[in-house]
């Protein structure tokens, strides 16, 4: 049964139409990703679809009743309300305590931030994380989202993902991140010259369905074109001359890529980088670093000693508040260690995109302030010109003569890496690259750092992206130290979950005491904690307290089957020794959470 259906709707803004004549339905309990190009109609879709926009021409048909979640790039947050009052709804304590789905979404999205703060005294993520929580919590048919893993780290992003899952609410959401895609869809609808294309899956079923429909067009496109030079042959020279039957290959999806050699040639780029940087890039020699100065901030990195070698393409993962900015920041020279020393290679050639846009002249045009670093750049094996390289970033055609100054945010984003990339540098340090691209551009920024040699150390909540681009994947785990995952970021995501790996805030505070603040009589101030070491205490609290109830059920549901297998000695042997290992780890977790509640003075 579909709940909303949508019949020759069309939409334009300005001479350009977004939507041209699409008709569509959701279904109930369907989940579908929305995918194509920025400024391509993504956003016009879903509010046509949940009713906020009225199109054009067509109609758009609810069932009675619908009920509508919808949360958009811009928020309706009064400022004047508390964070309690707008996520809660005026629920009394002890009924959304007493929901363990509702503390769930708290402790995930909102865990860091005092629940009685202002909404106008937060951040813009934390805004965005306070609508999503307040949207998660109510119920409805029909959930659309635009971009909601923006200002989510990896762990809230994979959460989110299972969440979404197990809801029966249909689902609409937009986003570039191509792994929560993959994770949460079941169709995915692709927003293109003012049509909907429909495909089934998430993102990898959509890429092979998309490059067979590609391949079946081009056998198309070359079976009209010989018909074609048979027919001006024909009109040249008369009767037709007997030619063979066009053939060609029909195979399935995988097929398409059987024989694809690897994304890089992992080592020519090595030999080529190692003789462009030598044998140092960057040595960590015993250093300590907090994220805001000498004992200013949270502990990032304890005594800590790594090498960033020739040829590295280094992932680094962890909670928001980690420190991976300050590690970028401390490799980039722009923060100096509070001990021990950075060894930086003679012949390290350094570009660092950092989270905040560099300034460029914003009466250039796009092309004239490329070029003026560098008008070619060797890429690889092939040489390019700035123009090419623009194109292939998005910037087609008028696109590179628009006045820097006119360039939205992921316009500037975009050249302000392509500056960057032009400068022909050999260490690449980059702190978000995906924010505001879409998945066209980011694949063709994957096939650039593809053919890059060099040493490439990156920052991304974008899970998808970082496994793509990155080969080693290194964790700041609030232990003071950077930890190799030969799992990548499933093993960072167990480690979390297993309650191995803590924040830096967290860690800090517990490493050394600090003066209590003369602030409220609480028992957290009391205990010589600061307001945001608090919130990181109580959000490492809920977390412990979700692994417990997990735990727990895990250790009920064993005992219902022992009981079942109450004849079977050999199965109650296994199932008793599973019963062990849950026991000791339940016992390992109350041992860690007796240990925070005391930190708290709880």
């Amino acid at each position: 049964m579909n709940l909303v259906n949508l019949e020759s709707v069309s939409h334009a803004y300005g001479p350009k139409p977004l939507l041209s004549d699409v008709s569509l339905g959701v279904e109930a309990g369907e989940r579908i990703g929305v995918v194509g190009r920025n400024g391509g109609g993504k956003s016009t879709l879903l509010s046509v679809v949940g009713g906020a926009l009225k199109p054009d021409s067509g109609r758009v048909t609810h069932n009675r009743g619908l009920r509508v979640g919808l949360l958009s790039q811009r928020d309706d947050l009064d400022p004047a309300k508390s964070i309690h009052e707008t996520v809660l709804s005026g629920r009394a304590e002890h009924e959304w305590a007493g929901d363990q789905t509702i503390r769930e979404i708290l402790a995930n999205l909102i865990g860091d931030l005092d629940l009685e703060s202002l909404v106008g005294d937060l951040s813009g993520g934390e805004r965005r994380r306070t609508a999503l929580a307040r949207l998660l919590i109510d119920e409805h048919e029909l959930i659309m989202l635009d971009e909601p893993t923006n200002h989510l780290d990896i762990e809230a992003i994979a959460w989110l993902a299972a969440h979404l899952s197990r809801r029966r609410s249909a689902l609409l959401v937009v986003t570039h991140d191509r792994w929560f895609l993959d994770a949460v869809s079941t169709r995915t609808w692709e927003v293109v010259d003012g049509r909907v294309e429909r495909y089934e899956g998430g993102y990898a079923a959509y890429v092979l369905a998309k490059a067979e429909r590609a391949r079946i067009a081009q056998a198309a496109e070359e079976r009209r074109q010989n018909l074609m030079r048979k027919e001006i042959a024909w009109l040249r020279r008369g009767p037709p001359a007997r030619t063979s039957k066009p053939k060609f290959r029909i195979e399935a999806a995988q097929a398409l890529i059987a024989d694809e050699p690897p994304a890089r040639e992992t080592v020519e780029l090595m030999k080529f980088a190692a003789a462009r940087l030598g044998k140092t890039v960057y040595d960590l020699e015993d250093v300590t670093l907090h994220a805001g100065g000498p004992d200013a901030g949270p502990l990032v990195l304890d005594h800590s000693t790594f090498q960033f070698g020739p040829g590295d393409r280094i992932g680094l993962i962890g909670v928001n508040g980690s420190g991976k900015s300050s590690v970028l920041r401390l490799l980039a020279d722009q923060v100096k260690p509070d001990a021990g020393r950075v060894v930086t290679g003679r012949t390290v050639r350094l570009a660092y995109l950092s989270q905040e846009l560099a300034e460029v002249d914003p009466t250039q045009r796009v092309l004239e302030s490329v070029e003026r670093i560098r008008k070619y750049i060797q890429l690889g094996k092939k040489e390019w010109t700035a123009s090419q390289l623009l194109e292939r970033l998005g910037f087609k055609g008028e696109a590179q003569w628009k006045v820097v100054g006119d360039l939205s945010g992921g316009e500037r984003r975009r050249l302000q890496l392509l500056r960057l990339l032009m400068d022909d540098p050999n260490v690449l340090l980059l702190d978000e690259p995906t924010n505001d691209l879409d998945i066209e551009t980011l694949n063709e920024l994957e096939d650039l750092l593809d053919g890059w040699p060099g040493t490439l150390v990156l920052v991304s909540h974008d899970r998808y992206f970082l496994e793509r681009v990155a080969d080693r994947c290194v964790a700041l785990l609030g232990d003071g130290r950077l930890s190799m995952l030969p799992g990548g970021v499933d093993e960072y995501l167990e480690r979390r979950a297993a309650g191995t790996a803590v924040t830096a805030r967290i860690a800090g505070a517990a490493a050394a005491p600090v003066a209590a603040p003369v602030v409220e009589d609480t028992p957290a101030a009391a205990a010589g904690l600061s307001a945001k070491e608090e919130r990181e205490l109580r959000k490492e609290l809920s977390r412990l307290e979700r692994q417990l109830d997990k735990l727990s059920g895990q250790e009920e549901k064993l005992h219902a089957v022992m009981a079942e297998a109450a004849g079977d000695y050999a199965k109650l042997g296994e199932l008793d020794g599973k019963l062990r290992d849950i026991l000791s780890e339940k016992d390992t977790v109350e041992a860690e959470w007796l240990e925070v509640a005391e930190r708290l003075g709880d």
